[in-house]
Parts: structure tokens; C-alpha cells; sequence
């Protein structure tokens, strides 16, 4: 049995993000899936206190947050890096997690994706237009940004892949499935390097759920 255990719901861009991480590290792990039900119950929160995924498990230590798990497995399993050496390649990693976090996903993959697939199809809710018209502003501005980040690169820390490349890629590959983010990404260098990404092994293995890929 590994000695990595990773909690979360499949499909969630977050725990995918973790997945593909260890995979290209070439690390085993026991995924604990997880149900929306699951959320926020008693044990849940006594794993995380703010009721999110993924947390991770290695050998008696548990950690949540996507990209902290990330940097950690980074840290204990160093081959191959997902994190530049250069100073400034480094930064520029850190600044585009920092956007994926701060605004890209609250502001504008969240209220686009959920008001599009997650809600309407899993969930039986009504879309909100309102919603999905509000977060249109912040998500132009993060693909205008971030594809001028990316320019003429491979991957967003040079010619290997990171952990921003990680977070974003499965951000984009849920996102790009509804009409707002298809129209984003179109004509953008990011399109090119997401379908790149895709065609990882760890982008291929960690595919969602076949109701959430038929929901989109």
C-alpha cells in the first residue's frame, strides 16, 4: 500500500492538479474519493477546517492546499523539478499561481464553470447569467495576462514543466469545455500549450469523470 493518500472529490481541478503532480513524479498513491456529501462534515473539517480539497497524507503528516502540496512533493521527491532554478523563472512561477488563486479561479473559472456544468448538470440548479456576465471582466484580463506571461514559451517557467503549468493546465481543461472559456482561449497562445498539455500522460490519466466530461 503507498504511504500517499490523497482526499478529494474526482474531477475537482484541484485534487487533479495533486494527481498530476505525483504522477509526474512517478510517485504511487491511494486516492480517497470523496462525494459533494462529504463536505464540510465532521470528519471532513477535522482534515481541513475550512472544508476544502485536496488534503494529502504522507506517512502520519497531513497537509491541505493545492499548491502547498505541490511544493511539498516537490521538496521530498526533487526528480524531475516543478520548479525553475533561475531566480527569475522562479518568481514568475509564483506569480502565476498567485493569479490562479487570487483571481483567475474565485473570479473567473469558479462562477463560469459551476454556473455552466457543475450546477445546471450535476446539481440540477439554474444557471446564473448574472453570475457568469459579472466574472466575463476578470477572466479576459487573467487569459489577456496570463498568455502574455506564457509569450512564446513551451511552459510558463521556460522549457519544463511547473507547478503553475500543473494548476493552470487542469484549470483551462474544465473551463475550456463551456462557451465563455472556449471563445477565451481561441486565438491565444494558451491554446496551443494547453493541448500540449493535455497530451501528458499525467493530463491523460487524471481525465475527469465521464459525468463531468459529458456534462460540459
Amino acid at each position: 500500500m503507498s504511504s500517499i493518500k490523497v482526499h478529494g472529490i474526482p474531477g475537482s481541478p484541484f485534487l487533479r492538479s495533486v494527481q498530476i503532480g505525483l504522477i509526474e513524479k512517478g510517485v504511487d498513491y491511494e486516492l480517497e474519493a470523496m462525494s459533494p456529501a462529504d463536505m464540510r462534515s465532521a470528519q471532513h473539517l477535522e482534515k481541513h477546517p475550512f472544508g476544502r480539497i485536496p488534503i494529502l497524507e504522507h506517512s502520519g503528516f497531513e497537509i491541505y492546499e493545492t499548491q502547498a502540496i505541490l511544493r511539498y512533493l516537490d521538496e521530498i521527491f526533487p526528480s524531475p523539478p516543478l520548479m525553475p532554478g533561475n531566480p527569475k523563472a522562479r518568481a514568475r512561477v509564483n506569480q502565476v499561481i498567485g493569479i490562479i488563486e487570487c483571481y483567475f479561479f474565485p473570479k473567473a473559472s469558479a462562477p463560469i464553470a459551476f454556473n455552466r456544468i457543475i450546477g445546471p448538470r450535476l446539481l440540477g440548479l439554474p444557471s446564473n447569467e448574472q453570475a457568469i456576465a459579472e466574472a466575463m471582466p476578470m477572466a479576459r484580463t487573467c487569459f489577456s495576462t496570463l498568455d502574455g506571461i506564457l509569450g512564446g514559451q513551451s511552459y510558463f517557467s521556460g522549457e519544463s514543466m511547473s507547478i503553475a503549468d500543473i494548476m493552470l493546465g487542469a484549470q483551462l481543461d474544465l473551463l475550456c469545455d463551456t462557451p465563455e472559456g472556449a471563445d477565451l482561449i481561441a486565438g491565444t497562445r494558451l491554446a496551443p500549450w494547453l493541448e500540449r498539455m493535455k497530451t501528458r500522460p499525467s493530463f491523460v490519466a487524471t481525465q475527469p469523470p465521464a459525468a463531468l466530461s459529458e456534462a460540459a
